[in-house]
């Protein structure tokens, strides 16, 4: 009995040996032609990219520049799309499932296992609880391969793979409409940097304006001209002013922080972002047309669409569960160390054919599922097209109305120009009362603000309308 130990012991040592040399000799082999350069760019692909700086800055994004980076809304759309993480991990989101596909598909290929086996064993020693087998036990040490293949399975793999390959194509969808969502968010961030920019603009020179009011009036009580009651509605006006210009440079900087934040960066950036010249020409008119166009574009709606494929391929792939599957097997080795009874080489090939009987029910509860999430995702597609085009209708009228805007807009602050001119001459001669005066200044800063902001609510309304039909 030492002797048999023994003999395994050294058998196991010398399997050991072999299986460290090839391992070894696996991890110094030569990849396949191609496969480097696939690897090296799959994984480049599937790394994310870190925040780079903005185009006058060398180093990364470690702390605010001391300048204001000059930014352009084309640069803000490209440094998104490097910097910003939803759209990075939803691009790894759908390379991963690319990877389901190539998963669902190896059924297609051999599995191929290789087994080493040591037995020592009592003489004339037999198994005889607990297993229905062969009882017999032999000392032996062998190795051997076994290789399966799978013939048919009557469709069954084939629409495993289709399903997941319509899911591959819904993810790709899915990262193509995060792209399109924070490209979006990045033009509404630009404009909104670019709309505050202009209310500070208003608020700093509406300070500016009633400062000299204030002064007037105060060199004019000082001389018994005006009354007191004056300097203080005047000061009163300063102050409104004042508190224009906190509010305005507060969201001055809240819009810096948002759009720094989509760009990628954790640190605030201050940018100078450049207000570009754009036409003002009417939205399109046709709105059948353009609704037509978000049908067939929209990524939302192509994705969900793959979907539906997908789990109708799904559910033919559980129906196809209740037929048979043929599949080929087979074994072959050698045996160093045995007992007599037992020759020094094995090998086998066959054929097994497995046809379920019965499972409780579990293939038809699957394939009722899969019609059943089928429908459902059916609806939601039908759900959706209704959702896209009441967006493109809505966008379009918000649009058309901003276009109207922008009239109006113009001619409310000519009027209240106008009316300012007038009441601050109407007041110099004394026919007209501070009162009036404030009022009109009133109304001058709010048609200030308004004719700003029009003009950069019109493109953003532009904007939306362009990303709910064609994208942007």
């Amino acid at each position: 009995m030492i002797q048999k130990l023994a003999l395994l012991c050294y058998f196991a040592a010398l399997t050991t040996l072999c299986l460290g040399q090839s391992a070894v000799g696996v991890q110094a082999l030569p990849d396949a032609p191609g496969a480097s350069s696939a690897a090296h760019s799959e994984t480049q692909a599937a790394t994310p990219p870190s925040p780079i700086p903005p185009p006058s800055q060398s180093n990364g994004p470690a702390g605010p520049p001391a300048a204001r980076v000059r930014l352009t809304l084309k640069e803000a759309e490209t440094l998104v799309i490097k910097n910003n993480p939803q759209i990075t991990a939803a691009r790894l989101q759908a390379m991963a499932a690319q990877q389901v596909t190539r998963e669902t598909r190896s059924n297609y290929w051999p599995t191929a296992t290789a087994n080493l086996t040591a037995v020592d064993s009592e003489t004339n020693s037999r198994i005889t609880a607990g297993f229905l087998n062969n009882p017999t036990v032999f000392e032996r040490a062998a190795g051997g391969a076994r290789v399966d293949q799978l013939i048919t399975d009557f469709g069954h793999t084939k629409n495993l793979v289709a399903s997941a390959s319509f899911s591959a194509k819904a993810e790709n969808q899915n990262a193509l409409a995060t792209r399109e969502q924070i490209l979006l968010a990045t033009d509404q961030a630009f404009y909104g940097v670019l709309q505050a920019q202009a209310v500070l603009h208003v608020a700093e020179g509406t300070v500016a304006n009633r400062q000299v009011v204030v002064d007037q009036v105060q060199a004019l009580a000082k001389s018994a001209l005006k009354s007191d009651l004056d300097l203080s509605f005047a000061q009163v006006n300063l102050a409104q002013a004042k508190l224009l210009l906190l509010d305005a440079q507060n969201n001055e900087k809240g819009a810096q922080a948002a759009l720094a934040a989509l760009l990628g960066y954790v640190t605030p950036w201050q940018f100078d972002v450049v207000d570009e010249p754009a036409a003002t020409s009417a939205p399109p008119a046709n709105l059948d047309d353009m609704i037509q166009q978000a049908v067939n574009y929209r990524p939302e709606l192509q994705a969900i669409n793959f979907q539906y494929q997908s789990a109708e391929k799904l559910k033919a792939a559980e129906r196809d569960s209740l037929f048979p599957t043929i599949a080929a097997l087979g074994a072959i080795g050698g045996t160093p160390v045995r007992d007599y009874h037992l020759s020094p080489w094995y090998g086998a090939v066959g054929a097994n054919i497995e046809i379920p009987v019965f499972n409780g029910f579990l293939f038809s509860a699957r394939a009722k599922e899969a019609d059943l999430r089928a429908q459902a995702v059916q609806q939601r597609l039908v759900d959706l097209r209704n959702t896209i085009t009441r967006d493109v209708r809505t966008s379009w009228l918000n649009a058309n109305t901003a276009y109207d805007r922008l009239d109006v807009t113009n001619q409310l602050l000519k009027q209240a120009n106008l009316a300012l001119d007038l009441s601050q001459t109407r007041y110099k001669l004394g026919l007209g009362s501070i009162v009036e005066l404030s009022q009109a200044q009133l109304q001058q800063t709010q048609a200030e603000i308004s004719q700003a902001q029009a003009g950069y609510e019109y493109r953003l309304a532009l904007a939306v309308l362009r990303y709910q039909t064609i994208g942007l």
